[in-house]
């Protein structure tokens, strides 16, 4: 049966009150047209149903039809509005159900129910029974079924009573002060296509004024060049993972995706896509390069003017093309400047020397724009009015070689003596392959040299020898001056003489009576040096046979003497013209001597560095800029979160370097709406890391300035902080495990202690592990603060140093230096033995200072090797100069590694009771004895087992303890070891 008509009403700010109708007051104008201005919902809303916007009959059914009633009014712009209300407080047992039309989920899993209602005060009506109610409820029911007509009171799902903040009376309504409630409701795992909303009045004086149906979506959004549709959330507070499609003229670079969170929020932005080459990036949209600009990759940002010497005459263009008469080599980068062949080689000189020619030239005048110059010979040989040439053939060595030159010079070997030859050098640069021109080539004819003639005659006594000789018949040029080299019979390699003049006879003296010398001569013309010719051997006589009175004696006698005197000013002269690798002779050359130079010139002598404070900068970004390489934000891809900084997010991601493979690298990012402080001392972890280069300390990669957001780049390390990591792996590591790990951090901090920097923040939970194990020290903040709480720990920037790591004249006195740094490497030993156990436990910060302070030290841990635990009581000694410095600790900790025998001595239970600083815990029970050795964990696990008293677990086994639950083998070692050590005294035991 279909609802009655609803009634119609027409209300004032100036209609009387009528005090038999309450409910009516609810439409007041007031109350009204505030609903009214709400209509415009957000973005992330999809509104399902609302009561408000209806523009005919809702059509709900109500049932029994007098309970609730539906009215109309016009509002303010004289637009009808419909409301429900029922008010049968007057009579008892009310149960009045208003059910809404089907109304469909579109697919949404959760919808949010919001209703603005009035409701009055029960107290505010006189006479009215004691079962007047100031709630009601609302319900629902799924169906895929749009057209029921009746549905059972028990099939209804209730998904809330509601109850009004704010209720009226009738002095309210009087004053026109109307009490208007809103509530919101959600409904969760839907799955049918829809569902009915019901509410049930049980004896309420109620007017539902707006019922409004939603569901929350991530709006469509462009993002990085992806476009991530209308997404419906998810049914409860999951993230939904929605892939986006590149825009327009992008491609993806790495796929992109966001995260749909349950308040229709996007979050998490993981990849990108990139303008494809042609086009840029503008305002989220890919836009083509105007003529004159290209764009020729995927990953290049803009679009750039076309280099010189090329244009884009057409938008879109993804490369320029080269002018007329320019090109561009394919090894050439889109980037590059169109270039052309070069000129011709300038300035030739030839120099001869023997059979064997020297050729050098100038660069050409014009590169054609290029830097890749290279020369090519092309060797003929010729006749001798040069009429006739053919190629040189094989016979004819260049060096370094004939093609391919980098250097302006070679040194043509194997030629023939008096021979035309005619050399074609050639300059190519990477485009010379792609011209049609001819290319730039210079030509240099060269004559050989011919022997000198045999001696005409020779003249000799006990300590010289005279020798002449007849000069060339053709000679290269005019002669300038003639070389004699000389040595004894059978020596010649290991000791010469190289005697020079300028006339074609020379005494010889100085030498050996009655020995053989050899001699050989060359001439030296304009055009070099020619061939030596044959060998002459001459003997000393025992006595001189000189003729008084020879008329060439005075001649040799004088040429003798020059020749002396010549030989002084020439030697030098003769080892550097007889190194060439031409000809007959070599000078000789001491191989240490050139051993010694070469090492001068590329040994690096060792230099100390030192650390340099950003804060001793004037300008902190000068800082950055010496000792942080900045990074191109498009070589950074971030994948996902794994952190969260004071300053920011810390993420895990790649970083793409220039000719190498990607990198994984940790990101921190410096949160929006930062301080020009917050970012000079987000920035100062930077200029500190950037000046070490150690193994064993966390790499500093990079960092982002210029651009938002601000970046820090380092290396990722895979197993994060120390003390995480050994608290996950309790008891899976050997000793030398572990004192690999602690050699690794001494020798990183020995290098922080060379350096003079004293990191005083020095503990397990800021060095880092990587995949091999190796770990490396982190964490470089700059300000250490002491409060005043007697609970002190150093505020740094990067958060809180407890007490306990820290050195007595620090806390004391604020002394940090390179020795406080070797108390806290003293703490660190603790924690990594003990897999990440808390140093003293729970004692208080003040209990640690005074228990310090009085001479306690930390007991050795659960299997600690005595070598150790006497290492760390040294690194606390309580005066700095008498503790061990970096360098120290890690020979004695390589020590231990080569002889792992040393390691086998245990500080076991009974040792750690004689040692006067080890705490006793005195237990009675079981609980207690597992609280004390901190694995009160699994107090269920023994009381279950039935060991319910101190004398039950002395013999416990590692198979009882499987049993129990107890699976971790550091755990059931600590348990075994404790065990073992009890010893009953009275009522009390002592661990």
């Amino acid at each position: 049966m279909a609802p009655p008509p609803p009634r119609v009403l027409w209300i004032y700010p100036s209609l009387p009150l009528l005090s038999s109708l309450p409910l009516l007051l609810l439409l007041l104008f007031h109350a009204l047209s505030p609903c009214r201005a709400l209509r415009n919902y957000p973005e992330n809303e999809v509104t399902l149903l609302d009561s408000m916007s209806a523009l005919a009959d809702l059509g709900w059914e109500a049932y029994p039809s007098e309970g609730w009633e539906e009215i109309s009014v016009m509002d303010e712009r004289n637009t009808p509005m419909r409301t429900y209300q029922v008010c049968n407080v007057m009579e008892a047992n009310q149960n009045n159900w208003l059910r809404t039309r089907h109304i469909s989920r579109e697919g949404a899993q959760r919808v949010y129910i919001e209703i603005k209602f009035t409701l009055r005060d029960c107290n505010s009506l006189p006479g009215v029974p004691g079962t007047c109610k100031e709630t009601f409820n609302m319900y629902y029911y799924e169906s895929n079924n749009a057209n029921l007509w009746f549905i059972k009171e028990s099939q209804y799902v209730k998904i809330d009573t509601i109850a009004a903040d704010e209720s009226f009376t009738q002095v309210d309504v009087g004053d026109r002060v109307m009490k208007l409630n809103t509530e919101v409701r959600d409904i969760s795992n839907l799955s049918k296509k829809g569902f009915y909303l019901a509410f049930q009045d049980l004896g309420a004086c109620i007017a539902l004024v707006s019922v409004r149906v939603f569901y929350k979506k991530c709006p469509l959004t462009v993002l990085n060049l992806a476009q991530f549709p209308d997404t419906i959330t998810g049914g409860d507070t999951a993230l939904v993972e929605v892939h986006g499609m590149c825009v327009n003229a992008s491609e993806e670079f790495e796929a992109p995706k966001m995260y749909c969170s349950a308040d229709g929020g996007w979050l998490v932005p993981i990849g990108r896509c990139v303008c494809k080459p042609g086009f840029e990036e503008n305002k989220d949209v890919c836009q083509p390069c105007r003529p004159g600009t290209y764009k020729a990759s995927a990953t290049d940002a803009y679009c750039t003017k076309c280099p010189p010497h090329s244009s884009s005459p057409q938008e879109q263009a993804e490369e320029c093309v080269c002018e007329k008469g320019f090109h561009r080599a394919e090894t050439d980068p889109r980037s590059m400047a169109c270039t052309r062949p070069p000129s011709a080689p300038e300035n030739p000189i030839s120099t001869v020397n023997e059979t064997c020619v020297t050729l050098e030239w100038s660069p050409p005048r014009d590169t054609g724009g290029r830097g890749d110059i290279t020369y090519s010979l092309h060797c003929r040989k010729c006749s001798g009015d040069g009429r006739k040439c053919t190629p040189c053939g094989s016979s004819v060595h260049f060096v370094p070689r004939q093609f391919g030159l980098l250097s302006a010079s070679v040194l043509v070997t194997d030629l023939q003596p008096d021979s035309n030859y005619s050399f074609t050098v050639e300059s190519q640069n990477g485009v010379s392959d792609l011209s049609p021109t001819p290319r730039g080539t210079v030509v240099i004819n060269v004559t050989t040299s011919q022997t000198v003639s045999v001696v005409l005659k020779e003249r000799r006594s006990k300590d010289s020898v005279t020798l002449a000789w007849q000069g060339p018949e053709r000679p290269n040029g005019a002669i300038v001056e003639y070389e004699v080299i000389y040595y004894e019979k059978n020596q010649r390699e290991q000791n010469y003489t190289v005697l020079k003049t300028r006339s074609n006879m020379m005494t010889v003296d100085g030498l050996k009576p009655g020995t053989t010398y050899v001699f050989r001569v060359r001439a030296r013309t304009d055009g070099g040096y020619g061939s030596y010719g044959g060998e002459i051997e001459l003997e000393t006589s025992h006595e001189d046979v000189f003729a008084i009175g020879d008329p060439n004696q005075s001649t040799i006698l004088a040429v003798s003497i020059a020749g002396g005197i010549v030989l002084l000013i020439f030697l030098v002269t003769c080892f550097v013209v007889s190194g060439r690798h031409c000809g007959y002779i070599k000078a000789k050359q001491d191989p240490d001597e050139e051993k010694m130079q070469f090492q001068h010139g590329r040994v690096k002598l060792p230099g100390s560095r030192t650390y340099i404070h950003p804060h001793t900068y004037e300008d902190p970004n000068q800082a950055v800029r010496d000792f942080a390489k900045e990074i191109d934000a498009s070589n950074i891809r971030i994948e996902r979160v794994i952190g969260a900084g004071e300053f920011g997010e810390v993420c895990s991601g790649r970083l793409r370097v220039q000719g190498k493979r990607e990198i994984y690298v940790a990101i921190k990012s410096l949160k929006a709406g930062y301080s020009d402080k917050q970012r000079r001392d987000f920035l100062s972890e930077a200029s500190i890391m950037g000046q070490f280069d150690h193994p064993n300390i966390i790499r500093l990669e990079g960092v982002v300035t210029r651009c938002k957001p601000v970046m820090i780049i380092t290396e990722f390390m895979e197993n994060g902080s120390l003390d995480t990591f050994l608290k996950k792996h309790d008891g899976q590591f050997t000793v030398i495990q572990l004192v690999g790990m602690l050699r690794g951090i001494a020798s990183g901090m020995k290098y922080l202690s060379d350096m003079s920097y004293v990191h005083r923040d020095l503990a397990a939970r800021n060095i880092l592990v990587n995949s091999n194990l190796v770990c490396k020290v982190s964490d470089f903040g700059l300000s250490r603060v002491l409060e005043d709480d007697p609970e002190a720990a150093y505020t740094t920037r990067g958060g809180k140093i407890p007490i306990r790591w820290t050195a007595p004249e620090a806390i004391a006195y604020r002394k940090f230096t390179s020795a406080s740094d070797v108390w806290s490497y003293g703490i660190v030993m603790w924690e990594v033995i003990s897999y990440g156990e808390r140093p003293y436990w729970e004692m208080s910060n003040q209990d640690v200072i005074k228990a310090i302070d009085e001479g306690y030290r930390l007991p050795a841990p659960m299997d600690c090797p005595v070598v150790l635990h006497q290492l760390m009581l040294d690194c606390w000694e309580k005066g700095r100069s008498d503790r061990p410095k970096f360098g120290q600790i890690v020979t004695i900790l390589d020590k231990l590694i080569r002889n792992p025998a040393s390691l086998r001595e245990l500080a076991n239970s009974s040792a750690c009771r004689e040692d006067p600083s080890t705490p006793e815990f005195s237990v009675n029970t079981v609980d207690e004895w597992l609280e004390a050795i901190k694995m009160g964990q699994y107090k269920e696990n023994f009381s279950s087992a039935g060991y319910v008293s101190l004398d039950s677990v002395l013999y416990i086994s590692v198979s009882e303890l499987s049993k129990m639950g107890v699976t971790l083998a550091g755990h059931q070692k600590k348990i075994l070891s404790s065990a073992q050590g009890l010893q009953t005294q009275g009522t009390h035991v002592q661990v």
